[in-house]
């Protein structure tokens, strides 16, 4: 019922060696889904190495400091390409680019604020959530400051999630204001920041770089059209099939015809999308109403309907067995 994103073999098993320099001793039901026999991890082996990692780990930061040890090597051709751009602003126009290589469902974009660009991240995953956001934002920073010879500091940093420990503590790994319960997560980028050229730009290596990339993106792009989709779905569920075919450049017929190709269907992914997402807010203790809004539902009586469909059970009924 659901797509299946995927995420680079070479970035997962960075993940857990830093994991393990971190002291984070990973069971072998986790390890063993990494197959370095694929290019290739799906999404799900990634969530549970995430859920081994916070479960090994009693840090509450461990997220944000196992993403401050991950290498730009680590990024495989992607990250290569990042470090040979001219500036920082090309490396932040390569990241919006070609980010599906490194992992898709997820991704980046940007908007011009007074001053600057303000860099946001779009998860696609809901396991961890918080703890693999921070590490995102925390790989960013570090990796923007070894790019740039240390020269690049963000404005500020803003989180989805509150605090899960001290601020200050944010403050000094991350050298930046930190706010928390923010509407997304994202980083500030100062216009002078854009123009930091990067310590080993290499307009050649860039260019045969970006063949390949090119040649990686095409692929994943023809092969997971439904990532995409869910994706989209998960960023905006009020959107429908014609949004969000419009979005992908194609007509809501040819999205029909491309899913059907792939045993899927939008209704299916948008089904899939919406059920997980729902589970997830119901384990908080927000209100059916405002979860049925934030969803895309007319009201709390058809987000009702609808999750009676997906799982058998009113939503009332989901929360009362988790008590």
């Amino acid at each position: 019922m659901s797509s299946n994103p995927t995420i680079t073999l070479r970035f997962s098993q960075a993940v857990v060696q830093a994991a393990q320099r971190l002291g984070v001793a990973l069971p072998e039901t986790a390890l063993g889904k990494l197959d370095p026999g694929q290019d290739r991890v799906p999404l799900s082996a990634q969530d549970a190495i995430w859920e081994s990692i916070c479960a090994a780990s009693e840090d509450p930061l461990i997220g944000l400091r196992l993403g401050l040890e991950i290498q730009v090597g680590h990024l495989d051709s992607a990250g290569l390409m990042l470090m040979s751009c001219d500036t920082l602003g090309d490396a932040v126009d390569t990241l919006l680019e070609y980010f599906p290589i490194i992992s898709e469902g997820s991704h980046f974009d940007t908007r011009l604020e007074r001053g600057g660009l303000r860099l946001r991240y779009v998860p696609g995953y809901d396991t961890a959530l918080e703890v693999r956001a921070e590490a995102v934002l925390g790989c960013l920073v570090h990796l923007s400051r070894w790019i740039t010879g240390e020269r690049f500091t963000p404005t500020g940093i803003h989180l989805r999630h509150g605090q899960r420990d001290n601020a200050s503590r944010y403050t000094s790994l991350l050298g930046c204001p930190v706010r928390f319960d923010c509407e997304e997560y994202s980083l500030l980028l100062n216009d002078e920041d854009l123009a930091i050229p990067l310590i080993q730009a290499n307009a050649a290596m860039r260019e045969h770089l970006r063949q390949v990339a090119d040649e990686m993106l095409a692929s994943l792009t023809e092969q997971s059209l439904a990532a995409q989709v869910e994706t989209l779905i998960r960023s905006h569920p009020h959107w429908g099939k014609e949004r969000v075919a419009e979005q992908l450049g194609i007509s809501g017929r040819h999205l029909n015809r491309r899913l059907a190709n792939e045993a899927s269907s939008f209704k299916l992914l948008r089904d899939a999308a919406l059920y997980q997402m729902a589970e997830q807010r119901l384990r908080t203790d927000q209100r059916l109403a405002d979860i049925a809004e934030a969803l895309g539902f007319s009201d709390e009586s058809a987000f009702a309907k609808a999750f009676r469909r997906w799982a058998g059970e009113s939503p009332t009924r989901f929360r009362e067995r988790l008590t």
